[in-house]
C-alpha cells in the first residue's frame, strides 16, 4: 500500500488534527519512508533497540505511542542520531499516537485495558482540554477480585495504594502516568483509580482522598492501542504486522 494513503487514513481515523496533545507528542507521521507499505510493525516506544528491531523485521512503518521527539528540539547526536540513521538508512516510516490512540472509542489504550479487565460498559470521563480523557465503569466488585483482573490483563503484578473501600463500585481508566490526576478523579465520584504510573505523593492522596489507587504499569498499560491499531490497518490494507515488546518495567 501507498504510505501517503495509510497516513491519511490514520490521521482521519485517529482524529489527529482535532484531539489536543503535549507538543513534544508530535501526533502523525514523524519520519518518511519510501512510500510503499507491505509490513507494519507496532511498538509502545520509538527507542533506539526498538528501530533496530523494526529494521531487522524489515518493516516498512513503525507505528508507535510514545514517538521521538518529546525532548523537543535537540542536537541530533548520540542515540537520537543512530536512530534516525538506522529508519532512514531503511526507508522505514515511523507514525505516532499518544492522546489520539489513548482515547479512541475501540482501538484505545483506555478503553481496551477496561475491556481486557471485564468492566463492562464504558463512559467517558475526565475533561482534559475540551476532551474526555478516560473512561469510567459502575459496577460491583471486591477489590481483591479486581486486582487479579487487572493482573492478568497486563500480564504481571501491580501495586496498590488502598485508599478506598473494599468493595469497589465506581471505577476510572486513563492508561499511562495519570497518578498525579487522583484528585481530579475522586472529584469526580471515582472510588477506584486504574492508571499506569504516579509520582510518590499519588499515594498519599490516594489514601487521604479515600480512593483506590492502582498503579498497573505504564508500558504495560499501552501496549493494547499499538496492537489493536496494526492488526486494524493489516486486516484493512492486507499488510504483514508484528508487535515488538521492549517492556521498561514503569
Amino acid at each position: 500500500m501507498n504510505l501517503d494513503e495509510i497516513v491519511t487514513y490514520l490521521d482521519r481515523h485517529l482524529k489527529t488534527d482535532a484531539i489536543p496533545d503535549y507538543p513534544g507528542a508530535l501526533n502523525g507521521l514523524q519520519l518518511r519512508g519510501e512510500g510503499r507499505v507491505r509490513k507494519a510493525v507496532a511498538a509502545v516506544d520509538a527507542a533506539l533497540p526498538v528501530i533496530r528491531a523494526a529494521v531487522e523485521a524489515k518493516a516498512d512503518l513503525l507505528l508507535v505511542h510514545h514517538g521521538m521527539f518529546w525532548g523537543g528540539a535537540q542536537l541530533i547526536d548520540g542515540a537520537y542520531y543512530e536512530k534516525l540513521k538506522l529508519a532512514m538508512g531503511a526507508d522505514l516510516a515511523i507514525y505516532s499516537s499518544h492522546i489520539p490512540l489513548d482515547v479512541h472509542p475501540r482501538l484505545g489504550n483506555n478503553v481496551l485495558l477496561g475491556k481486557a479487565i471485564g468492566l463492562g460498559k464504558a463512559r467517558p470521563f475526565f475533561e482534559w482540554k475540551g476532551i474526555k480523557l478516560g473512561f469510567r465503569y459502575e459496577m460491583s466488585l471486591r477489590r481483591d477480585t479486581l486486582m487479579k483482573r487487572v493482573e492478568k490483563a497486563v500480564g504481571g503484578a501491580v501495586h496498590l495504594a488502598p485508599g478506598g473501600p473494599k468493595t469497589v463500585k465506581r471505577i476510572g481508566v486513563i492508561t499511562g502516568g495519570a497518578g498525579s490526576e487522583i484528585t481530579a478523579a475522586a472529584a469526580e465520584g471515582i472510588d477506584t483509580f486504574i492508571t499506569g504510573e504516579g509520582p510518590h505523593h499519588s499515594y498519599i492522596l490516594a489514601e487521604e482522598l479515600g480512593v483506590n489507587l492502582i498503579y498497573a504499569g505504564h508500558y504495560a498499560t499501552e501496549t493494547f492501542g499499538v496492537r489493536a491499531l496494526a492488526e486494524h490497518l493489516a486486516k484493512k490494507f492486507g499488510l504483514q504486522h508484528e508487535f515488538i515488546d521492549h517492556p521498561t518495567g514503569l
